[in-house]
C-alpha cells in the first residue's frame, strides 16, 4: 500500500473530506470544553461529530442506494445535533457566538452538500 492511496469509497467523497475537515475544528472545541469543565457537552460534540463522517462511511458500503441513503440521512441529522449543541453552548455561555458562527456556517453547507447527494442517489 502507497501512501496517499485510497482504500475506501468514502475517502473519495467530498461530503465525507468536508465532514472530516470539520472534524478538527470540532474536536479542538470539545478539547477546550474539558479544560472549562463541560466535560458532558465535550463528551457529546465529539459523539456527534463522529457520527457525520461515521455514517456516510458506514452507508458507502451499502449495496443499495436506498440503504445507503438512509445512512446520509442518519448523518445530516447528526449535522443539525451538532448545530444543536454549539447554539445552546452559545446561548448559555460556555461560548461565544464569535466561536460557533463560522462552524454553523459549515455546518449549514454540509447539510446541504449531504442532501443533494441524497437527491442524487435517488435519481
Amino acid at each position: 500500500m502507497s501512501e496517499g492511496e485510497v482504500l475506501f469509497r468514502f475517502e473519495n467523497m467530498g461530503i465525507w473530506q468536508r465532514g472530516a475537515g470539520l472534524s478538527r475544528p470540532l474536536f479542538t472545541l470539545a478539547d477546550q470544553l474539558d479544560q472549562r469543565h463541560c466535560h458532558r457537552f465535550a463528551e457529546q460534540l465529539r459523539a456527534a461529530t463522529l457520527s457525520i463522517t461515521n455514517n456516510i462511511a458506514e452507508g458507502s458500503g451499502s449495496v443499495s442506494d436506498a440503504d445507503f441513503a438512509n445512512f446520509l440521512n442518519i448523518s445530516r441529522r447528526s449535522v443539525f445535533e451538532v448545530a444543536n449543541i454549539l447554539i445552546i453552548l452559545s446561548r448559555e455561555g460556555p461560548l461565544s457566538a464569535a466561536e460557533v458562527h463560522p462552524l454553523l456556517l459549515q455546518l449549514a453547507e454540509q447539510s446541504r452538500m449531504t442532501l443533494a447527494f441524497m437527491r442524487n442517489l435517488k435519481t
